[in-house]
């Protein structure tokens, strides 16, 4: 959660922004407890003082943010493969399988 403030905190410094409701610690673990937790954007709002539309809008520019840092998917993939990697999980989940046995 350190991460995602300080990264906040250099997106604020970027754009100009010198106020927002909340500090960008507070910022961050709304934004992951929407995205993690899958909370509606107006619970943490109420609970914190803002509108659920600033909630609503902290999510889109967080989520702009960590794409933009993210690699791309063919690199990404191209990479995994140079590595000997057989098997990817690109939301890094792991999903109980059966084996199907017989022709």
């Amino acid at each position: 959660m350190k991460w995602l403030a300080d990264l906040i905190r250099s997106h604020l410094r970027k754009i100009g922004s010198r106020w927002r409701a909340l500090p960008a610690g507070k910022i961050a673990g709304i934004v992951l407890a929407v995205l993690r937790c899958d909370q509606r954007p107006g619970d943490p709002a109420g609970g914190n003082g803002v509108h659920r539309i600033a909630v609503s809008r902290w999510v889109r520019e967080v989520v702009g943010l960590l794409a933009a840092r993210a690699p791309r998917l063919d690199r990404a993939l191209k990479k995994i493969t140079r590595s000997g990697g057989g098997m990817v999980l690109p939301d890094g989940s792991l999903i109980r399988t059966r084996r199907r046995r017989g022709g």
